[in-house]
Order: C-alpha cells, then structure tokens, then sequence
C-alpha cells in the first residue's frame, strides 16, 4: 500500500475523535480494494482506482464523512448527514467492515469494468390538450403538432399551461399556432 504523507498530515491535523476514524476507514479502503492511489481532491483525502475517484474522506468540528463517488453513492442515513454515511461521530456510527468492504468492492468493479447502474427513468406527467389550444389550431397545424415526438408535443403543452396570466396564455397559444402551422418546434430558433 503506497500512501500520500498529505493524508497522513491530514490525519495528524484532525481533532482528536476523528483520527482512529479516519485511521480506520484509510486502513479499510485499501484492504477492501488493494491498488488504490491516494490523493487530495477538494482538500479532502480520496482514493482512486484507475484514476477515478472511488471514496473520499473528511473530518469537521464535530464530525467525519465517508463519501462514496459515482456508481457507488449511498444514500445518507440521517437528513442532516454529510456524505452517504451521515456524521460519523464515532467508530461505533459505522456500519459493519464486512458492509462497508463489500460496498467498496462493489463500487471498484463498477468502476473498473465501466459499468453504470441503470438510472430510473422519470416519467413526466401527461399533459393534456387544452381546449383554447387545440381549438387555436387550424388543421395542418395539429397534424404536425400530432407528427411531432412526444417531447417536443410536451414542451409545447408545458410552455402553454405554465403561462400565469390569461393574457400571457392567449400570446402563447397564438405564437404556438403560428409556429405548427409554419412547421416549427417550440426552440426552432435555437436548432442548426
């Protein structure tokens, strides 16, 4: 294990609770996952695997955080945490080392296979068709406004419903029937 006399001099600079934390996570992070550099990111002290940060590590006041990077996030514990395991107080505030090895090995493999966790995809609520727009539109505009993709029919409907005033609506509905009618999507002006 090869490591960076700065984290070391960040260690010795801790307050006195949070060296035998940051001594231990340090020890942890290089047994779960042999090979990793050190460095200071941020002003903190961080780990890498392949020149991607894998975790890093802070001391406070009153508290440490580990922080686990990309792939390997974890949610806090607490609402008012720092990093995915909340204020670590203490020793006794982490969760097991075998937890804790198996969530790093975990993120290194993502890391050094590339592989991403698949994200949720957010579902963006319906908009229906208000009556005073499709009302607005004359046929050959609704039939390109029908024609378009989904996201571009959204941004339209979104554009026209998020209007506060009744007068800023009725702008909009207009400038919309003009620009369906013209072949337009809504950013026309910003496309190559």
């Amino acid at each position: 294990m090869t490591t960076d006399p700065r984290i070391d001099a960040y260690i010795a600079e801790a307050a006195p609770f949070a060296q035998p934390i940051l001594t231990h996570l340090r020890g942890l992070i290089h047994a779960a996952v042999p090979g990793l550099d050190e460095t200071i990111k941020w002003g903190m002290p961080h780990f890498m695997l392949g020149g991607k940060n894998l975790a890093g590590l802070a001391a406070f006041k009153a508290h440490a955080a580990l922080v686990l990077h990309g792939e390997g996030r974890v949610s806090a514990k607490d609402e008012d945490g720092m990093g995915g395991y909340g204020k670590i107080r203490s020793l006794e505030d982490l969760p097991p080392d075998t937890e804790l090895t198996a969530t790093l090995q975990a993120s290194a493999a993502r890391l050094a296979n590339g592989v991403k966790k698949p994200r949720e995809a957010k579902a963006k609520p319906e908009i229906a068709m208000p009556n005073d727009f499709g009302a607005a539109l004359p046929a050959d505009a609704r039939a390109f406004f029908d024609g378009l993709a989904p996201s571009h029919r959204y941004e339209y409907l979104e554009w026209i419903t998020g209007a506060k005033r009744p007068e800023t609506r009725a702008k909009r509905v207009a400038q919309a029937a003009e620009w369906l009618g013209e072949g337009k999507r809504l950013n026309w002006k910003y496309e190559r």
